[in-house]
């Protein structure tokens, strides 16, 4: 016992301690390195004497120097300043800090490796440009080694060939150090982020976007994982033997860096023969802000008939130029690791299995999946216990765990468990970016993709909103209902061609969509007698509902005519070109219908809201029209049973009583979320629990600004014209000739010069009023020029040809 006592080492690196001795040890030299360094800056031409010609007797003679830090600090500087790498030597203090705090924060010290290359790399780089840019200044910038190669390399390749190759160089070190995107390389781009930056210098504000944190890892040893379930409209994951899977042994404590030679403490008794399994999320790719890819959505190929021998349509022609808005838009809040607490989910396995042991309910196995809000356990009650008996146990459990927002699922669909939801203390901001640069997101094949958040698994969840087909979005103010739009609606402008996809947005509010008015040429679209591009007033709701009903009648007719069921089949028909543009066929945009707040639409307007709401939820579906309807009054007399009907995609967000969440998801479940963008989404009866991504107004107002800064189409996309009974589409009303407007010749020639008759046109072309347009089209229609209203189409133009307008004209004067 003696000798083995007598060879132990007197540091035990299975203990904590040590480490974190250590990392004040090296925080303490690269103080030290620090102000040795800096004084040598100024005291560098008597220490270097005086340590040149002593060398190491400079420890033995009572010298006289003039550093700081006295003798040894003079040594030190002169042998890694002057000798070595000169200013670049600063990188050594750098690098002994960061080490220093890992090891003090039980930090792997493995996550630096990156760090140590890149900060060798710049010392070198600066050690050898210094010396050369620099050469002319006594003090050794460079050191003696950036001396040595910059003389070499122009003794070799002369001065200009030394600063081209140092020119390159540095832009190889800077490459191959933040790795920027290069593929899609746009000068725009370079303009946008330098105008951006000089901007945030002048306002003061350099600086200050959030810099993620140096993740901290798990300390379990990695196994096999449970997939998830993945729902019909959701893309499955790409390989589910990526996840990781930690099953220990929550009695028994682990080191930072290995096991421990001691025995551990006693477990508690009463949970001898439990041991819980803890599934983690795969670990994301090591990519740092500066390296997200800018991406534009695949392009999907269509096929030729080998019967059309022209090349195929392509609807982004005309904007072929659009650039989809880059990553660096968007702010990276956190990094996707999660941590582990154990002592959280230690307290938290404690008080569920006492609190079931306590009612005589025996559980065989428990599982804990972390999530970034919500960590799932799932239990496995032993033989003969009911699943009603742990039900009626929610408020038992949630008060022993003293946490808002337990759920239980009982039993988890497709699994024999159950599931007990329990809100994290430290909750992870599910950052826009972060779900936006994901893979599944980016190759998404969906035709309307929305990335809605993250789920418990802390997997990226996307859904199609092409196959919802339609949305409700309910929950009490201050959820995150309004982000909750704008993650949907930011979701289609990076993924979509403004050719591709119209918004149409109604706010009663007026204050929460306001911001996206500046894409009116890009991705809204309105009616054509419409101020604003935003529909605010209840009036023009009402002409908007059925004037997308006149555009739903439209499109099927297209759909008739062309042979085939749905939106998908006819654009892919007339891409191949075999519908004919002359027949009256045209490429046709997926049109969203976004109303924010939808109760006090229903308060004002009632049947003649609901009615249109109704009938586009049931037909609009297969001619590509989608409805995204929010509102924050989830009661029976806003969400009728017409609309819950006809909606079958649900999101409810934290409301005030159980009553609520029924009338949103005909079950229980969203008063117990524990807000802030936490939410249930309901398809076909299936519940799933999402963390909500989250995007700030200053991302958004980024968003906007890059797009509305590029070039748009000539017009926005207008909506058919509606005209209420008693306006337009009976007999027109006669009128005297002196009564003509004074426009009314020059609007018959553009009609008959175009052989297209519409209010919008003459609107648009004349530079009119539509009150004024729609006055001279009656004129025009009364005089037999053109032909009566026939709902969205234009009008038929009875005159053939000039000459022959002009003599019925010449004729007009005469009698007026």
């Amino acid at each position: 016992m003696a000798k083995k006592k007598r060879g132990q080492l007197l540091i035990n690196f299975n203990d904590e301690r040590s480490f974190k001795l250590l990392g004040v040890l090296l925080l303490f030299l690269s103080f030290y390195l620090l102000i040795a360094f800096t004084s040598y800056l100024f005291t560098w031409r008597n220490d270097h004497d005086v340590v040149f010609r002593f060398s190491w007797n400079v420890f033995l003679a009572d010298i006289p120097v003039d550093n700081w830090l006295g003798r040894l600090g003079a040594f030190s500087a002169d042998s890694l300043m002057y000798w070595g790498f000169g200013v670049g030597a600063f990188g050594i203090v750098y690098l002994l800090f960061r080490y220093g705090m890992m090891l003090i924060r039980g930090i792997a010290i493995r996550y630096l490796t990156p760090v140590l290359m890149r900060t060798v790399v710049w010392m070198v780089a600066t050690s050898v440009i210094g010396s050369f840019a620099l050469q002319f200044i006594e003090f050794p910038i460079g050191g003696v080694f950036g001396q040595s190669v910059s003389e070499y390399l122009q003794n070799l390749l002369g001065v200009v060939g030394t600063l081209a190759l140092l020119f390159f160089g540095l832009l190889a070190v800077f490459v191959w150090s933040n790795n920027p995107t290069l593929d899609e390389f746009t000068w725009r781009q370079v303009r946008y982020e330098t105008q951006r930056a000089w901007e945030d210098l002048r306002a003061g504000r350099y600086g200050s976007r959030p810099v993620p944190a140096p993740p901290k890892p798990a300390r379990e040893k990695p196994a096999a994982s449970v997939p998830a379930v993945e729902k019909p409209f959701v893309e499955a994951p790409e390989t589910p033997e990526s996840a990781l899977s930690v099953a220990f042994d929550l009695a028994k404590q682990s080191s930072l860096f290995a096991e421990s030679d001691e025995a551990a403490p006693p477990p508690r008794a009463a949970d001898d023969d439990l041991e819980m399994e803890i599934n983690l999320p795969p670990p994301p790719p090591p990519v740092e802000p500066d390296q997200a890819d800018q991406y534009k959505p695949p392009v999907v190929q269509v096929q030729e008939d080998s019967a059309v021998s022209s090349e195929p349509y392509d609807p982004t022609l005309e904007l072929s130029h659009y650039e989809y808005p880059h990553l660096q838009l968007l702010n990276e809040y956190e990094q996707p690791n999660l941590e582990i607490d154990r002592d959280e989910l230690e307290s938290n396995k404690n008080q569920i299995t006492d609190t079931l042991r306590y009612f005589k309910i025996e559980i065989e196995k428990i599982r804990a999946t972390i999530g970034p809000t919500v960590t799932l356990y799932e239990i496995i009650p032993a033989r003969g216990v009911r699943i009603s008996r742990i039900k009626n146990l929610e408020d038992d459990i949630a008060l022993n765990l003293s946490a808002l927002g337990i759920r239980i699922i009982a039993p988890i669909p497709g699994k024999g468990t159950i599931g007990i939801e329990v809100p994290n203390k430290n909750r992870q901001t599910v950052g826009m970016r972060e779900v936006i640069m994901s893979e599944r997101f980016k190759r998404s094949k969906m035709e309307l993709p929305i990335a809605l958040g993250k789920s418990i698994q802390n997997e990226v969840f996307v859904a199609d909103l092409a196959k919802m087909p339609h949305l409700l979005i309910a929950g009490a103010t201050g959820q995150g209902k309004s982000v909750g739009i704008n993650v949907v609606i930011n979701s289609l402008l990076y993924k979509k061609h403004p050719s591709q996809v119209k918004l149409i947005l109604i706010d009663p509010k007026k204050v929460e969509l306001f911001p996206y008015a500046r894409l009116e040429n890009h991705f809204l679209g309105f009616l054509p007698d419409q101020l604003e591009p935003i529909v605010t007033d209840t009036t023009k709701v009402v002409h908007t509902l059925n004037s997308l009903i006149i555009e739903m009648e439209t499109r099927y007719d297209l759909l008739k005519k062309a042979e085939v069921r749905n939106i998908t089949e006819y654009n892919d028909k007339f891409v191949a070109r075999r519908l004919s543009p002359l027949k009256g066929h045209r490429f046709m945009p997926y049109i969203v219908l976004i109303i924010d707040e939808f109760a006090d639409l229903i308060m004002t307007a009632g049947k003649e809201v609901e009615l249109p709401i109704g009938r586009l939820a049931q037909l609009a579906r297969a001619v590509g029209i989608h409805l995204i309807i929010a509102t924050q009054r989830p009661s029976v007399n806003i969400i009728t049973g017409v609309i819950k009907a006809n909606f079958p995609a649900r999101i409810a967000f934290k409301v005030a009583s159980k009553v609520d969440s029924r009338t949103i998801l005909d079950t229980g479940g969203a008063e117990q979320l524990a807000g802030r963008g936490d939410m249930l989404l309901s398809v076909g009866g299936d519940i799933i629990r999402l963390q909500s991504a989250f995007i700030d107004t200053p991302e958004v107002e980024r968003v906007i600004d890059f797009i509305s800064h590029q070039q748009g189409f000539a017009e926005p996309f207008f909506l058919p014209e509606f005209h209420p009974d008693g306006e337009a589409g009976g007999n027109v009303k006669t009128f005297n000739l002196s009564e003509l407007d004074d426009m009314l010749e020059d609007a018959a020639r553009l009609v008959v010069e175009t052989q297209h008759g519409s209010t919008s046109m003459i609107q648009r072309r004349l530079k009119l009023g539509y009150n004024r347009a729609g006055r001279i089209m009656d004129q025009l229609e009364a005089l037999g020029i053109v032909g009566p209203a026939e709902g969205s189409k234009p009008r038929e133009v009875l005159y053939y040809g000039m000459p022959e307008l002009e003599n019925y004209l010449n004729e007009l004067r005469s009698r007026r």
